[in-house]
């Protein structure tokens, strides 16, 4: 294919990277707004903003909502507007282009809406293009609101042929995928229209692995078809997805000439005729990564919901650790409260690790011992206990009694209960329904256990916020004398290697020893995946960072004979 030379009429295009809230048509005009105003300033020909940039991305059933998909219709005529009128003083006028819900007219078959991309200019709708790719796997469910795109073609701006396309419509590329999950290919129809520049606006959710494997595929499809690629990104926190922005401008040789911030609203300019743009500093290393993608989340979910503070459990481990850091980083440290609850079990060190966290992050402590509420349950309970040991029962009373207080401080302060347990522990089922599992936000609950040691020791870098020891011993949920979690699970090494090829690869228990993994490890990890289910289903939302989540993005029945 022919590199398109780099005289064209189009030039300068601005990468509005914003963080919207779904259904909020006003504060999200403000973000566009604002956004509109720096590309005029810069003297941009054409501001680019994300997927469903007017409502946010994913509404859901909130489509079925005639007043929402109202409300929408409205916003979009305001900001048309406002792009018709004069500029900002010493500025250029500057056309936009913006995702928004269309109605679609009445036609007595298929969805009454389509996800689409408005190119405003002049105080005028110039053209619509809709979504034609609607993505039905993991998280996304696009096909149960949306009427696909039933046609590909470009429009023409300033003498440009511009091929707008919306996220999933360009991720289909023959040359990059082994494996194509759509027979069109919606770029391609795009450049056999002429197109001359290919512009993507997207809502792509975070995950570690995609932050290196999407600028891969943008860069292929640009250098196979010859053409300079605009590619903007929404930013934010939105239930348990994160997306982290990270929006991009290639070259027509696939070269990198443009780059906005990750996990950060921006706006970056890039002149495709010189093929020079802003170029914000990649971060190198996927672990800082994951732990800023983990703070947005939970600061944009805190935020959204309307939580002043958070409110956790500190047990002195280093699951709770990482969950406060990620808190006071999130929401400030003077919004978190950490609630040490220690019982006849808990050790002097544990306690001593949660008050040493506490005082290097800033938060605040409160101690409350569970001891005579436990004690009660265990008088109250001994009737009905009469001639049976003690098990996991009372275990996992002392959980209970946890989630309970917790529960109940977060009633009363109007404080977000954070949960602090980990996908490892999720996984397996290591973890109590009613207790440790009470929350509002599961923050590591897609982060494996080793991940954990990885990111704790990332916010050591800096300077010893966790303590050491919270790092270096073995470790316990301390509900028993001398308990440690390897009395009841493999090694975290072996079971969240074991956790990865059977959660994101598929592989079931005949492969996964096939794949050299101690068989009979297999048969149980796998079995308490399985049993956990209906746990899991009861949890609270959790933010996403890998390629499969438990959530939205993995549906699986709980009472189901299947064993692989």
């Amino acid at each position: 294919m022919p590199v398109i030379p780099g005289t064209i009429g189009l030039v300068k295009v601005a990468l509005g990277q914003i963080n919207p809230t779904i259904g909020d048509f006003d504060g999200n005009l403000g973000l566009i707004e604002d956004a509109l105003l720096a590309a005029e300033r810069q003297d941009a020909d054409l501001l680019v903003l994300p997927e469903l940039a007017l409502c946010g991305y994913p509404p859901r059933d909130l489509l079925e909502r005639p007043a929402f998909i109202e409300a929408g219709a409205r916003a979009l005529d305001r900001l048309t507007r406002r792009v018709g009128a004069s500029p900002t003083p010493g500025g250029k006028r500057t056309a936009v282009i913006v995702g928004f819900v269309e109605a679609l007219p009445a036609s007595g078959t298929g969805r009454p809406v389509a996800n689409a991309a408005a190119l405003l200019d002049a105080g005028r709708v110039a053209s619509v293009t809709r979504k034609t790719l609607l993505p039905t796997y993991d998280v996304f469910d696009e096909r149960r609101y949306f009427e696909p795109g039933d046609r590909v073609s470009c429009t023409t701006f300033g003498g440009t042929r511009l091929g707008i396309s919306i996220c999933e419509d360009i991720w289909n590329d023959a040359d990059f995928w082994p494996h194509r999950l759509y027979r069109a290919d919606p770029i391609e129809a795009l450049v056999k229209d002429g197109a001359e520049i290919l512009i993507n606006i997207s809502a792509s959710p975070y995950t570690i692995e995609k932050r290196r494997l999407r600028p891969r595929m943008l860069a292929t499809t640009a250098r196979h078809w010859g053409r300079p690629l605009v590619f903007v990104n929404q930013v934010g926190g939105q239930d348990d997805l994160v997306f982290d922005g990270a929006s991009l401008a290639f070259d027509a040789r696939g070269e990198v000439i443009a780059r906005a911030a990750e996990h950060t609203a921006d706006l970056v300019i890039v002149d495709t005729d010189t093929g020079r743009g802003d170029l914000r500093p990649m971060e190198q290393s996927d672990v800082r990564s994951a732990l800023d993608a983990l703070v947005l989340g939970t600061r944009d979910y805190a935020r959204r919901c309307g939580f002043p503070g958070v409110v956790l459990g500190l047990s002195g481990g280093v699951d709770s650790a990482l969950v406060a850091t990620i808190a006071a980083r999130a929401v400030g440290p003077g919004n978190v409260l950490g609630v040490a609850m220690p019982s006849r079990y808990s050790s002097e060190g544990s306690r001593k690790d949660a008050a040493d966290l506490a005082r290097a992050l800033g938060i605040g402590l409160r101690e409350i011992p569970i001891e005579p509420v436990f004690g009660a349950y265990l008088d109250t309970l001994e009737p009905a206990f009469a001639g049976r040991p003690p098990d996991v029962t009372e275990e996992n009373l002392q959980a209970r009694i946890r989630g309970g207080l917790l529960m109940s401080l977060s009633n009363k302060f109007g404080l977000l209960l954070l949960t602090t347990g980990n996908k490892s522990e999720l996984a397996t089922g290591f973890c109590t329904i009613y207790g440790d599992m009470c929350g509002g936000l599961a923050v590591i609950s897609d982060v494996p256990k080793t991940l954990v040691y990885q990111l704790a020791r990332e916010i050591n870098a800096g300077g010893t916020v966790i303590p050491l020891s919270t790092l270096t011993k073995p470790p316990s949920a301390e509900l028993r004398p001398d308990q440690t979690d390897q009395d009841t699970l493999p090694p975290y090494d072996v079971l969240d290697a074991v956790l990865e090829a059977h959660l994101e690869r598929g592989l079931d228990t005949a492969a996964l020893s096939a794949a050299g993994f101690d068989s009979r490890v297999v048969e149980d990890v796998v079995r308490r995946v399985r049993l956990s289910e209906y746990k899991r289903r009861q949890a609270a939302p959790g933010l996403k960072i890998t390629g499969k989540a438990f959530g939205t993005g993995r549906r699986y029945p709980i009472a189901q004979a299947w064993r692989g």
